[in-house]
Parts: C-alpha cells; sequence; structure tokens
C-alpha cells in the first residue's frame, strides 16, 4: 500500500510541476515550499513526501527549459543562466534543439546525482553527530560565507544581525501578546514570507505613484513560438546528446554534487561557462552550456537535498534551506530534532527517492521532449502567471494564521517586505534563510 502511495504521490507531482515548470518566473522556493509544507502538515507518510518532492524538484527542472527554448523566457530561478546560450540557438533556428538538449542534460544530471549523493551521504553519517551540537555557529558561519560568495558582499554581511534581530524580536512580542505560548518559536510563517518577499515588493511598488510613473508601458509582450518537428519514439537522452556534452554535463553533475553546499546559481554559471569556454563555433558552444548547466541544476537540486537529509537531518545548504526546508522543519509536525532524518532509518529513503526520481523521468522527460511547444502555447495562453502566484500567497497568509493568529500575518508581511528590499539590494534568500536559523543564538551570543 505503501509503495502504491509513493507512485500515485510521485505521478501527481510530476504532473503538477510538469505545468508549473512552464510557467515563466516561477521562483523554485516559492513554488516548492509552501506545497511541500502543506503536504507534510497534512500527515502524509514521510516516504510519501520524500517522493512527491523528489519527482517534483525533476520534473520542475526538466520543464523551466521549455519556455526558455522556445521563448527565451526562463521558467525559474536557475534556468536564468541559460537565456544568453538559448537565444543564440533560437536566433539559428534551433530552438527545438535547444529544448532537447536541455532536457536530456537534465537526466543526466538526476541518473548521476541520485546514487552519487546516497553514497556521499551515507559517507558523511559519522560526522552527524559533531556537526549538530555546533549546528547554530555553522548557521551562522553559512550565513556569513553565502554573503561573502554574493555579488553585494557588504550589504549582505551588514543585513545580518539586523535581520536576526527583526525575527528575534517578533517572536519575543508574540510571546509578550500572548499570540503564542512562551517558548515556542515561530518558523513556517517567517520562512515562507522570505520566500514572497520579491513578489511582495514588486506588489507593493504598483501602489507607489512616482515608482508606477516609472515602469515601462509597451502593451503587449509579442511571444513568437516555432512550431517544430515531432520527435517519434520514445527520446533518448544519449542519442540527443553527443559524446562531449554527455562527458561534461557527466563531469558538472558529479562537481555539483560534490559541491553541495555552494550556490547552485554561481556554480552552475562557474561550471557551464568553463566547460563550454574552448568551443569555437557558436551554436556547439551554446548547446554543450545549456545541456551542461541543465545536468548541474538537477545535480545541484537533488544533492542539496538529499546530502543534508540523509547525513546530518540539518539543512546545511541553499537547496535544504530554501525549496527542502519543510522536510527538515515543519512544526508542530517536523523539527531539527524529529525530521525524515530520524524516521526514514536503515535505508528508508532510497525506495522513495527511486521511485520519485524514476516517475518523473518516465513521465515528464517525454512529455518535454515530443510536446515541449504545445505545452508552452497552452500555458502561456491558458494559466494565469499572477493566478499562479496569487495561490501561493494566499496559501502563505492561511499557514501564518495557523501559526500564531491574526497578528502574525501582518509579521509575516513585515518580514517579507524587509526580506523583499534585502533581496532587491543583493542579499539572496541563502543569506537570508541562514539568519532566521541563527537568529535566536545570534541574538543571545553575538549582538549581547
Amino acid at each position: 500500500m505503501l509503495l502504491v502511495q509513493m507512485v500515485l504521490a510521485s505521478i501527481i507531482g510530476s504532473i503538477v510541476y510538469t505545468i508549473i515548470g512552464v510557467a515563466p518566473g516561477t521562483d523554485e522556493t516559492a513554488v516548492l515550499a509552501p506545497i511541500t509544507l502543506a503536504i507534510v502538515l497534512m500527515g502524509v507518510h514521510p516516504a510519501v513526501i520524500l517522493s512527491f518532492f523528489i519527482a517534483a524538484i525533476v520534473a520542475k527542472k526538466l520543464t523551466d527549459s521549455i519556455p526558455v527554448a522556445v521563448a527565451g523566457i526562463p521558467g525559474g530561478v536557475m534556468a536564468a543562466p541559460m537565456v544568453e546560450h538559448a537565444v543564440v540557438l533560437k536566433s539559428h533556428g534551433k530552438a527545438d534543439l535547444s529544448m532537447r538538449k536541455m532536457a536530456s542534460g537534465s537526466v543526466i544530471g538526476t541518473l548521476i546525482s541520485v546514487p552519487a549523493s546516497l553514497f556521499l551521504a551515507n559517507a558523511l553519517i559519522p560526522l552527524a553527530p559533531v556537526i549538530k551540537n555546533y549546528a547554530n555557529q555553522l548557521f551562522f558561519i553559512g550565513a556569513i560565507f553565502l554573503a561573502l560568495m554574493a555579488r553585494e558582499k557588504f550589504i549582505s554581511l551588514v543585513s545580518i544581525i539586523p535581520f536576526a534581530l527583526l525575527i528575534q524580536g517578533l517572536r519575543h512580542l508574540y510571546w509578550g501578546v500572548g499570540a503564542v505560548p512562551e517558548g515556542k518559536v515561530v518558523f513556517v510563517s517567517f520562512f515562507l514570507g522570505i520566500t514572497i518577499g520579491p513578489m511582495i515588493i514588486s506588489i507593493l511598488e504598483l501602489t507607489v505613484s512616482n515608482t508606477r510613473k516609472n515602469l515601462l508601458r509597451s502593451g503587449y509582450k509579442k511571444i513568437s513560438i516555432r512550431e517544430d518537428k515531432t520527435l517519434k519514439g520514445l527520446p533518448n537522452p544519449f542519442r540527443i546528446l553527443d559524446m562531449p556534452e554527455i562527458i561534461t554535463s557527466a563531469i558538472g553533475s558529479i562537481i555539483g554534487t560534490i559541491t553541495f553546499f555552494m550556490s547552485p546559481v554561481g556554480m552552475t554559471i562557474f561550471l557551464g561557462e568553463t566547460l563550454s569556454s574552448q568551443v569555437k563555433d557558436p551554436i556547439k558552444r551554446a548547446s554543450r552550456a545549456i545541456s551542461c548547466m541543465d545536468a548541474l541544476t538537477n545535480a545541484t537540486y537533488i544533492s542539496g537535498t538529499l546530502i543534508p537529509l540523509i547525513a546530518l537531518g540539518v539543512p546545511l545548504s541553499p537547496m535544504a534551506i530554501g525549496p527542502a526546508n519543510p522536510l527538515f522543519n515543519a512544526p508542530p509536525r517536523f523539527s531539527l530534532e524529529n525530521n525524515l532524518h530520524h524516521i526514514l532509518q536503515n535505508g528508508g529513503y532510497v525506495m522513495p527517492v527511486i521511485i520519485g526520481a524514476a516517475v518523473a523521468l518516465l513521465i515528464t522527460y517525454p512529455i518535454t521532449i515530443k510536446y515541449s511547444t504545445q505545452i508552452c502555447r497552452f500555458v502561456f495562453m491558458k494559466i494565469s502567471h499572477e493566478a499562479l502566484l496569487g495561490i501561493f500567497f494566499g496559501l502563505v497568509m492561511m499557514l501564518a494564521y495557523m501559526d500564531a493568529g491574526f497578528i502574525n500575518i501582518w509579521g509575516v508581511l513585515l518580514v517579507a517586505i524587509t526580506a523583499g528590499i534585502l533581496n532587491r539590494w543583493g542579499v539572496n534568500y541563502g543569506v537570508q534563510f541562514m539568519t532566521l536559523y541563527a537568529a535566536g543564538w545570534i541574538t543571545k551570543f553575538v549582538v549581547f
């Protein structure tokens, strides 16, 4: 019965995120974390949750290449580095080739990162007790490290302590007015507030008259979708990619798995450009870059989820602390002392991961290769991007009320506005999430 549930959850996750992945500009954290959190709080079996999540991220990373290839619009944050190369192929009439190369690279990344992540996670298990004892310090160090890796280093560093004070100040306010029992740590809704921060700022800016007047107005954007040849039979990524592309995709996937704690976007840009820079022909260079980049993004997402989850039980990677966070910390059901790491012991995570990845590949990859143009046209014309974002925003507000009552809706809005402004200034999600985890320790041991 549990096996059937895992398969069904994987199918649902694959279908839902096949559609969401095509929608342009859907941030991975904002669309993955709220739904995963809702499923966790519904009381679904942990193995089923993990199958759903793995299927969701594999499907999402497979299909967010479609709008990049077809229309030059990223389907998500992680697809943004591929736009330049995809536009090169599109300008040469190779949009269908672009999409197939990216989707095939994504398959390579999944096939390599799943076993590599399981192996590396088991190798790191002996270090787990030491790491857990210093979790707060590691989160603080992680915030500093990610700030130093960011483009805007100074503001990223300066924002850590003020943002921690905001988080902890709201918690003490809730304790003081009796919104929650003293000692209960409000976490989930603040986490979701950070994820919707950029969206909230964009919406609120529309209410500011001077900002609204300065917005670029150019009418409806015209997007040309070219009809491509339908591929007959089952697609084979090892035939779609040539040998150099397979090798660079494999190298990128291995490196991405090992560097699971690094910024996925940064590693995607760095390795993608490095491994394709020697190719002179623009079409071949673009093809190699996008296949390698898509393999790498899948690898960093899978490894960034599985390695901290299996080996540590503490979210010590940008992926774990972002989209995958509900697998680690979703009060009242999951906490850092009791989450999937503790529940799925003795290899209990292997089957859910394999089922989730396999189902997503079997469903989403053939659909992506064969029907990308039709899917893209349907999503662009029939599914409102704003409606999707509205659903996630409404879900966040509902969870905020469940977390600490009506006052917390305003608290979450305050966190979202602050996080959105910081994000606009160059303070990335990783710095903000690490600060959220370490807020209590920072205010107790760093500030005072």
